[in-house]
Formats: structure tokens, C-alpha cells, sequence
């Protein structure tokens, strides 16, 4: 429950994010409409009229639209599209190889209203703050080296921009670290290898691109051990280095993803990581190597795909479902459903042991958008569950086992509303999001609270 203070505080800002999102939506409507002058007056119209398919601009003063449209993995290939490039496989074919390159950068810039306990971890406090931080901030540099050959690189900036670090102290700087790292060969449509630093996951979730996320950011349960250097499969972002084989049957519409990747480095021979995928397209194929979130009403997507995870003692796998066409005439539906069942084993000497690291448990998730193609506007809703049911050798802290799962389960629900003003390139996004998770009370029992947050969210690509 809140007070009257804390009500108070909401309120005021809620109002406050209401004003920035309002100015912001009148900024982007005018951006989205253009400027006020004619073709003539204005030098980039006069160049570039065209739109892509997702209905953001294409501006052609600076680059040309690179010839493989998956070069830049955060984006799918949709947003090059311009329904003028049929030919383009034939042309190329045709044409003497050039080597190009293409480069962009997206960046994800929030306000937020939320409570200090949200998230995982033991914080159970219930005050709200509330702040304005830079999220993400990538530089995408791809190129085409030869007619089978491409690479990708990505940069990042590895802490938020605009938190607390303590009492006399803001974080206004960090260093960017390199995110990807990828060469990747096509010998056919049956095998390309993709060796470097990159996306590693046994489901859909895991492996989508920032730019076209359907929520305002990826799940907290469908990789939870693989985001960061100090977490149980040591991950950079849920990325890891190895290599990865990918290929195409039946139409295309099957396809296998297998790799091996470093995973957790216990020691210098510790067995390395292996992630297995496969997925049947039952309508269009879906090319991208990062998939998307949602399609904005792009071709007609229905994906069934299952897939493992493993290093050491450690276990991981799951199913998922995506679906993403028009039902109607006012637009598209994106639904997103996976479960995974996954646990550290409970060999407590065996090499590279995960017991202690990684409990048994269960996740899903469901992520469920209508996009209204006139008025780009996509309400959405949101729910993820992990439940935890650990072994008896899974268990630390000296806890018993009841206390050690109700700690750790958790689930997630919420919803928004995206503003696609201009597609990928530009869009915001508004969302309120609640965290339930186990939190000890001062009788030693575990008692289930929920803390919320509010989130205002602009995104922007640029190529």
C-alpha cells in the first residue's frame, strides 16, 4: 500500500512523464510528417521519398542500402526493405564483387518511476525514484568482404548512464566495450559458420535484436545466468565466443543452429558450452541471424522451434512459439511464448560442477501485441514466471530447501504502449511493469511482494 507521501510523489511524476512523452510524441509527429517545405526546398526529400516497408524514411545521403539486408544484426532485415529490390539477388550475382561497408548505431534513453525493490535480489524496499538514464548506446559497423564472406562488430556501454553510484557520485562516463565480434561464411544455403563474439541462446528471446524488442526490454527469466562476466555461464551481455554453424532445409523453412562456445572458464580444460536449435517456419523463412521481437506487420510468421543448452553438470532446454501476422484489417498480432527447464545438476565434484550455481527450475513467458498499422500504435502485455524447486545439494546460504526457492522464484507482469512514429528508426514506448519475488520478513518466513515500475522509452536507429 502506499502513503500519502508516496502517493503524492507518484502522482507528481507520473504527470511529469506524462508532459515529456506528450512533447515527445508532438516532436516525433512532426518529425514523422516532415518538414513544412516541398521537395524542392528541402535537399534530403529532394534526394530520398521512399519509405521502407516497416514505414520509416529512407535517407540515401550518406549510405546506400548495404546488399545483404542482415549485415546489421540488431535490425531486421525488414527495415531495408523498400519493395524495389526483387532483382537485387540477380543483380548481384551478375555484378563484378565490391567490398562494402555499412554502419549505425541505436540508442535506447528512458525515464522511470520505480520502486527500489524491483528486480531480482534481496532489496525490499518500497520507495520510488525516479530518474532519466541512458540505457543503451551502440555503434553497428557490417561489412561485405567477398561474396560469401561478412563481418559484424558492435560496441557498447557496459553501465547505465545516469544512475547513482553512491552518495557523491553519478555515473556520466564509461568506456565503450566491444558486444559482437563476428566473421561470418556462407558456403550454401544448407551451412554458414559464424565464429566471434555473439548472441548465444537456446530460444527465440535470447537470440532478438534491441531494435525490435516488442516489450521495452528483454525477458528477466530466459537467460538469467548469461548476462554478465561474474554470473554462472560468464556471459558478456548474453553473448559468448565460439562458433556456430547455421543452415536451411526444406524450402528453407527448417533451420538448425548448433555452436560451441567457452561458456564458464572454472579452468583453463573445462569442457566448453554447446547450444543446439531448431525451427520450422510454417510460412515465410525468417533469415534474420538476430530475430525480431515483432514485424510490424511484415510477411507472415509462424515459428516452432526447441532447443539445449549445455557445459559441465549444467543443463538447459526449452520450446518456443512465434507468431506474427495481420488478423483484420486495423493491423498485425505478435505473440511470443517460451518455457524452458533448466538445473546446475547435483554433483557436487564433478568438473566444471554448476550445482551451487545454477538451481533446478522452470521458466515461461508469454508476450502477446496487436500493431495498428494506421495509427503505429501496439499495446502489448507481458508475463514471465521462474520457479525454482531446487535439489537438496542446489541449496546455500545454509537455508532449507522451502525457504531457498520461495527466495528465489519470481515473476513478472506488465504491459505498454509502443508509438512506431517511424518504425525501428524511431519509436517510444510506454510501459508499467510489476516484479513479484520472495522476501524475507522479519519472523524469518517469506512473504511475496510486488514492486512496480513506470518506464518511458525512446528509441532511434540511424543508418
Amino acid at each position: 500500500m502506499f502513503n500519502t507521501k508516496q502517493l503524492n510523489e507518484m502522482i507528481g511524476t507520473c504527470k511529469f512523464l506524462s508532459t515529456v512523452g506528450m512533447s515527445a510524441l508532438l516532436a516525433s509527429a512532426s518529425f514523422a510528417n516532415g518538414p513544412q517545405v516541398s521537395n524542392e526546398e528541402d535537399p534530403i526529400k529532394k534526394k530520398s521519398t521512399t519509405q521502407n516497408k516497416n514505414g520509416s524514411e529512407v535517407f540515401k545521403t550518406m549510405q546506400k542500402t548495404p546488399k545483404n539486408k542482415y549485415i546489421l544484426r540488431e535490425v531486421p532485415g525488414y527495415f531495408f526493405e523498400t519493395g524495389t529490390e526483387t532483382t537485387a539477388k540477380a543483380v548481384a550475382d551478375t555484378t563484378p564483387f565490391k567490398p562494402s561497408i555499412s554502419a549505425g548505431a541505436i540508442v535506447h534513453m528512458f525515464g522511470s518511476y520505480s520502486q527500489a525493490g524491483f528486480g531480482p535480489g534481496g532489496n525490499a524496499s518500497e520507495d520510488w525514484n525516479k530518474g532519466f538514464s541512458l540505457y543503451r548506446a551502440r555503434i553497428l559497423l557490417g561489412g561485405q568482404l567477398s561474396k560469401k564472406g561478412s563481418f559484424f562488430m558492435e560496441t557498447e556501454i557496459p553501465t547505465i548512464i545516469g544512475t547513482r553510484i553512491d552518495s557523491t557520485t553519478k555515473n556520466v562516463k564509461v568506456s565503450p566495450i566491444i558486444l559482437d565480434c563476428q566473421y561470418e561464411h556462407k558456403f550454401s544455403t544448407a551451412l554458414t559458420l559464424i565464429g566471434g563474439m555473439q548472441l548465444v541462446s537456446h530460444n527465440r528471446n535470447g537470440l532478438q535484436g534491441a531494435a525490435s524488442l516488442l516489450a521495452n526490454d528483454f525477458t528477466f527469466f530466459q537467460y538469467p545466468y548469461n548476462l554478465f562476466a561474474n554470473q554462472p555461464l560468464q556471459g558478456n551481455f548474453g553473448r559468448d565466443l565460439g562458433v556456430n554453424a547455421r543452415g536451411y532445409f526444406l524450402n528453407e523453412k527448417l533451420e538448425y543452429r548448433i555452436g560451441v562456445f567457452t561458456g564458464r572458464r572454472a579452468t583453463d580444460n573445462s569442457p566448453l558450452r554447446t547450444v543446439g536449435r531448431l525451427v520450422y517456419n510454417f510460412l515465410d523463412a525468417d533469415k534474420n541471424y538476430y530475430y525480431s521481437g515483432t514485424n510490424l506487420g511484415n510477411g507472415k510468421t509462424i515459428s516452432l522451434g526447441a532447443g539445449f543448452d549445455a557445459q559441465g553438470s549444467y543443463s538447459n532446454v526449452g520450446a518456443d512459439l512465434f507468431i506474427d501476422m495481420p488478423v483484420g484489417s486495423p493491423g498485425s498480432v505478435t505473440l511470443s511464448t517460451a518455457f524452458s527447464y533448466m538445473t546446475g545438476g547435483t554433483s557436487l565434484t564433478a568438473t566444471n560442477s554448476f550445482a551451487q550455481l545454477i538451481p533446478k527450475q522452470t521458466t515461461q513467458l508469454l508476450e502477446l501485441g496487436y500493431y495498428f498499422k494506421d495509427v503505429k500504435l501496439q499495446p502489448y502485455i507481458r508475463y514471465e514466471n521462474q520457479s525454482i524447486n531446487a535439489e537438496d545439494n542446489q541449496v546455500t546460504a545454509g537455508m532449507d530447501k522451502s525457504t531457498f526457492n520461495k527466495l528465489n522464484s519470481g515473476s513478472v507482469f506488465g504491459g505498454g504502449l509502443n508509438y512506431f512514429f517511424n518504425g525501428y528508426g524511431t519509436n517510444l514506448r510506454l510501459s508499467y511493469t510489476s516484479f513479484t519475488k520472495g522476501v524475507m520478513n522479519t519472523s524469518g518466513e517469506v512473504d511475496k511482494k510486488s514492486f512496480g515500475q513506470i518506464w518511458l522509452q525512446l528509441q532511434f536507429f540511424i543508418f
